[in-house]
């Protein structure tokens, strides 16, 4: 499994849709570095790893 993912495949695998993310991120629930980062081409990367944990109230 592949540790960091685009938003499409994150919402694949999760079902939040693109605004549900982006509303994570923005309201400060998902942190920069930890369940995201944002790759030097601008492009937004999430990590699985930890939004699993965060999901299952580890993180």
């Amino acid at each position: 499994m592949f540790e960091w993912v685009l938003i499409k495949r994150l919402a694949e695998l999760t079902g939040y849709s693109d605004d549900a993310v982006r509303a994570k991120i923005k309201q400060g629930i998902w942190l920069d570095g930890i369940q995201f980062r944002k790759a030097p081409d601008g492009r937004l990367f999430f990590n699985l790893v930890a939004i699993k944990k965060w999901i299952e109230g580890k993180a």
